[in-house]
């Protein structure tokens, strides 16, 4: 579980935080007991960005490229619904 800062300890022990933040996880900064912000590890945001890769770039870099799908539409009548 995250440990939560209140705001003007996050900014007394800034230093402390970054540090639990890189060896613990998320640390959790509140305004007025809310949670305001999430600090993360720059490990644990490169993780949750992903990659820089568009859907079609990453549709083109699959395995499965290039492999033939036999896909038919059904092409029978809709069926009669009573309303």
């Amino acid at each position: 579980m995250a440990r939560r800062w209140q705001l003007q300890e996050a900014k007394a022990r800034l230093s402390e935080l970054v540090r639990s933040a890189a060896a613990d996880g998320p640390q959790e900064i509140t305004v007025h007991g809310e949670v305001a912000a999430v600090l993360v590890s720059r490990e644990e945001f490169d993780r949750l960005k992903g990659t820089k890769q568009s859907f079609v770039e990453f549709m083109r870099s699959s395995p499965l490229m290039g492999l033939e799908l036999d896909i038919r539409r059904d092409k029978s009548p809709a069926r009669k619904v009573k309303l």
